[in-house]
């Protein structure tokens, strides 16, 4: 398994607990009662935007000198670090459009994730790594394994796992990948 692969599935799995869109598959799933359906709609959304921003992660860094790259990356992830400490706040989901649920959890994952860390982070680690394809399965298999706890287990983490315990493993890693650019570039 390629280290782009696992590092951004490690990364947004855990950057996903508590998160909006997180919240926002638990709503789905308790609103429809239709899981795999749900799951669909998660797939399909995040696996256009995070096909988009680790495109735009790639592009970056061919556009950007190595040295500003390693920087804005490396402070990058330190800030989605402080960012993952902060807990998200729920999304009001009372009036959503009446499109089946297929396309109204795609489209509403969709925009709930765009400028969402997990998506910055997702431009972020393709910047690093270099292989938007890798990044791209990594972190929608990381954003799926995250919410289908939410659509099946419910609040079931929630009163066996202290979410902020989950929260600061999140922001431990990504401290550890700002503080290892950190180290490789400086040393």
């Amino acid at each position: 398994m390629s280290v782009a692969l696992l590092s951004s599935f490690l990364v947004v799995a855990l950057a996903e607990m508590g998160d909006k869109t997180q919240l926002v598959a638990l709503s789905m799933a308790s609103r429809y009662r239709r899981p795999w359906v749900v799951l669909l709609g998660i797939l399909i959304a995040t696996t256009v935007n995070h096909a988009l921003a680790s495109s735009v992660g790639v592009w970056v860094v061919t556009r950007i000198p190595a040295a500003v790259v390693q920087w804005i990356l490396a402070l990058s992830f330190i800030g989605f670090g402080v960012w993952t400490l902060v807990p998200d706040s729920p999304i009001e989901l009372s009036r959503l459009p009446a499109w089946g649920p297929l396309v109204t959890t795609a489209v509403v994952f969709f925009l709930a994730e765009m400028g969402d860390k997990t998506q910055l982070a997702t431009v972020a680690l393709a910047a690093r790594f270099g292989s938007p394809v890798a990044v791209t399965a990594g972190t929608t298999l990381g954003m799926l394994a995250a919410d289908a706890l939410a659509v099946f287990a419910g609040n079931y983490l929630a009163t066996r796992l202290p979410m902020v315990w989950i929260r600061r493993a999140a922001a431990v890693l990504f401290f550890v990948f700002g503080l290892t650019i950190i180290v490789t570039f400086v040393g």
